[in-house]
C-alpha cells in the first residue's frame, strides 16, 4: 500500500516581539487575525488548485508586503536618513535555487523581484540601484519611495532618533500602535511564508523593511541564504524573524536543516534547539516558521509573541499571536487520502 501523501500546507509569520496585553483593543486584535487569516486562505487556494509551493509563498508574502500592519513593503520602517531600504528572498526547495534583493527603495513588491533574480538572472543576490534597474528591465512595478511610508512608522523613527538607537523593528520605548497586540516598538519585524505542495516540493520566502533608525546600507538576515531563509526538499523550508545579526552569525535557517540531515533530529527538535538555545546564547531574539518534507510544522519563538498562522488544504486556517503553550507550536502533518 502506497503511503498517504501529506496534505499541502502553508505557514506565515508577521514578526515576533514583546506583548502589550494591557493595550490591546478588540478591534486591533481582530484586524491582525483577519489579515493573517485572509493571507493564509489565499495561499491555501493556490495549493488546493495544484499550484507550487513557490507560487504559494510568493503570493502570501506579496500580500504581507501590501499590508501596512507589517514591516515589509507598504508600512516598512525608516532608516536613520528617513528613507526606506527593503530586503527580500525566495528559495525553491526542489532545486535549491535562490534569489534575493537588498537595500531597494522603489520596487513595490520586493519578493517578486527576488523571484525574478532567481529565475531570470545568473545571480542569487542583487542590491540597491542594480537590483532596481534589473526589476525595471523585467517589467516589475516601481513606485516612488513615499509609497512605503506610514505616519505610524514615521512616529516610530522620531522616538528612535531621540534615543539615537537603531530599533530592531521595534525595540524602542513606546508603542507606535497603542492597541497592537505586539508592542510595535519592540517587535522584530519581518514577514515570511513556507509551504509544502502536492508534489512534495518545499519553498520559503521572506521580506522586511529592516530596522528603524538603522544605518543606511545595513542588510540583515532575510535576504541571506541559510541565515533568515532556506529551503531544501530533503529537510525543510524555513523563514525567520528576529535580531538579524544573530541569525546571520548562527546561520540559523540552515542550521535547522543541517541538524535534521546530519544529526537525525526532527524538525521540532532542530527548530527548538536553534531558537531556544543557539540564538539566546549570543543574545538572539525572535522566531521562525518551518515545514518539513512530511508536512510537519514548527513555529517556535523566544519572545512573548509572534504573529503567525498555518493552513492545510481542506482545513480551516489557524492564526495566533501569543504563545499557545510554553514557547512553541509544533503541528504534526495531516495526510491526504
Amino acid at each position: 500500500m502506497t503511503p498517504a501523501r501529506p496534505l499541502p500546507v502553508i505557514a506565515i509569520h508577521g514578526g515576533a516581539g514583546t506583548m502589550s496585553r494591557s493595550d490591546i483593543s478588540s478591534e486591533q486584535h481582530t484586524a491582525y487575525h483577519a489579515a493573517l487569516n485572509g493571507i493564509l486562505r489565499a495561499g491555501q487556494k493556490v495549493l488546493a488548485g495544484g499550484g507550487s509551493a513557490l507560487d504559494a509563498v510568493g503570493m502570501a508574502v506579496e500580500l504581507l508586503e501590501d499590508c501596512p500592519l507589517f514591516n515589509a513593503g507598504h508600512g516598512a520602517v525608516f532608516t536613520h536618513d528617513e528613507t526606506h531600504e527593503l530586503d527580500a528572498m525566495v528559495m525553491d526547495g526542489a532545486t535549491r535555487r535562490a534569489g534575493a534583493v537588498a537595500c531597494v527603495t522603489r520596487i513595490r513588491r520586493p519578493v517578486r523581484a527576488a523571484r525574478a533574480v532567481m529565475e531570470r538572472s545568473g545571480h542569487v543576490l542583487l542590491v540597491g540601484p542594480g537590483a532596481e534597474a534589473f526589476a525595471a528591465e523585467h517589467g516589475l512595478e516601481m513606485v516612488a519611495p513615499g509609497y512605503f511610508s506610514t505616519d505610524a512608522r514615521r512616529q516610530q523613527l522620531r522616538r528612535a532618533l531621540s534615543s539615537d538607537k537603531a530599533v530592531l523593528d521595534h525595540d524602542g520605548a513606546a508603542l507606535v500602535f497603542r492597541n497592537a497586540p505586539i508592542d510595535e516598538d519592540r517587535k522584530l519585524g519581518t514577514v515570511g511564508a513556507v509551504a509544502l505542495d502536492a508534489r512534495g516540493n518545499l519553498a520559503a520566502a521572506t521580506s522586511t523593511g529592516g530596522m528603524t533608525n538603522k544605518r543606511p546600507g545595513r542588510v540583515g538576515d532575510s535576504p541571506v541564504v541559510g541565515a533568515g531563509t532556506y529551503a531544501d526538499n530533503r529537510t525543510a523550508a524555513i523563514s525567520c524573524t528576529g535580531t538579524g545579526e544573530m541569525f546571520m552569525r548562527t546561520v540559523a535557517a540552515y542550521d535547522i536543516c543541517a541538524r535534521m540531515a546530519y544529526a537525525g533530529q526532527s524538525l521540532g527538535e532542530a527548530a527548538q534547539t536553534v531558537v531556544m538555545q543557539v540564538l539566546p546564547a549570543i543574545g538572539g531574539r525572535g522566531g521562525l516558521i518551518a515545514v518539513d518534507a512530511q508536512g510537519n510544522l514548527s513555529l517556535p519563538f523566544n519572545t512573548e509573541g509572534m504573529y503567525r498562522g498555518w493552513a492545510r488544504v481542506g482545513e480551516a486556517p489557524v492564526t495566533a499571536i501569543y504563545a499557545c503553550h510554553a514557547d512553541t507550536v509544533d503541528v504534526a502533518a495531516g495526510a491526504a487520502s
